[in-house]
This record gives C-alpha cells, structure tokens and sequence, in this order.
C-alpha cells in the first residue's frame, strides 16, 4: 500500500507470577486459635496469607509440629515466607529454625509463653531443649506486661537468646482474643514492617 509495507507483530497476554509476593504462614501455638483470634483475621486479611494446621492442637508434638512447618513451606522461595506465631507457635519456630537452619525472610512471635510453666500445665515434657539459639532470620519479638504465661522478664530473654527486635506493648494479657485483640490492626502493622 502507497509502497509501504507492514509487519505485523503478535503481542501476547500473558501474567506473570510475582515472585516478590511475601508469603505469610500462620503459627498458633497450644489449642490453636479460635475465630476471634487475631490470627484467623490475618489469615482472612488477604490470599498470601494460611495458616499450617497441626494434626492436634490440644496435644503439642513439638517434632511433628516442626516437620508440619517444614513440609508447609518447602514449595515456597524461603526469601518469601514470613511466620507468624503466637505463644507455643513461637517455641515451634524457634526449635524449626534450630533443627533446619534455613534462612526465610522474617517471623513475628508474639507472647512466647515461659516453657516450665507450660509443661508444668500439661504436665508433660514439650522440649528435650529449649531453643535459645540465634535465628538467622530477621525476627520481632512482642511481648506484654502482665501475659500470665510468661514475665516481661522472660520474654526479654528470648528476644536477647534469639537475636530478635523486642517490642513492648504494655499490660496485654497473652495478646489474644481472651485479652480483646482481635483484628489487632497494632500487630499487622508490626507484621508489614518486617518486609
């Protein structure tokens, strides 16, 4: 046409999966976490986010609870996953990361509780050793001032044997729905700052 000539290049649709994406596994710890917990309304809070279920909450196998975390995971670029945990939840990715030393993006561990008190309760051994080592991952540790399963005291001691950020919110109970955090809009923010 007028001696001009055409070349017709196909474009095509395509989507391409964003491999930045954080991908945010949901930790709870002994019972599990209810509907009114904060952690259900995290896990509601957008697609990235699902919580590993354990196969009993109420009797805490801490090497199976690990295996769980580990098997939850492996399909994910470590760089993109972030755990977030709550009381026992937290001890569970503490001994996780102890046992498989790999490296993931980040974890909040809100309300560690004081393990002897714990197994006291149950009255059964949960751990041959308390995890206390560093976790090479970036980490933040919130904690309050009147949990009654753990002192401030000792929830400092975590956060200084595991090398994470330490965050003190004042007198809130274990930070769970028996302490009125439900959506706890404070925590996700906390959550994002970590990347």
């Amino acid at each position: 046409m007028n001696g001009i000539s055409y070349t017709f290049i196909p474009i095509y649709l395509c989507t391409i999966k964003n491999m930045d994406m954080t991908n945010y596994f949901i930790v709870p710890g002994f019972g599990g976490s209810g509907p009114e917990h904060w952690q259900t309304y995290f896990e509601r809070s957008g697609d990235n986010f699902q919580r590993i279920e354990q196969k009993d909450w109420s009797i805490p196998n801490i090497p199976e609870w690990i295996e769980t975390i580990e098997r939850a995971i492996s399909d994910f670029d470590p760089q993109t996953v972030v755990l977030v945990g709550h009381s026992l939840g937290c001890l569970a990715i503490a001994s996780w990361a102890g046992h498989y030393n790999k490296k993931i993006k980040a974890a909040l561990l809100v309300a560690p509780p004081d393990i002897e008190l714990l197994q006291d309760k149950l009255q059964k051994r949960l751990f041959d050793q308390i995890p206390m080592s560093t976790i090479k991952f970036k980490t933040i540790l919130v904690a309050s001032t009147n949990d009654p399963w753990a002192t401030i005291e000792k929830a400092e001691s975590y956060a200084k044997s595991w090398g994470s950020k330490f965050i003190n919110i004042g007198a809130a109970g274990h930070i769970n729905d028996l302490s009125g955090h439900y959506e706890w809009k404070q925590g996700l923010e906390i959550l994002y700052s970590l990347g």
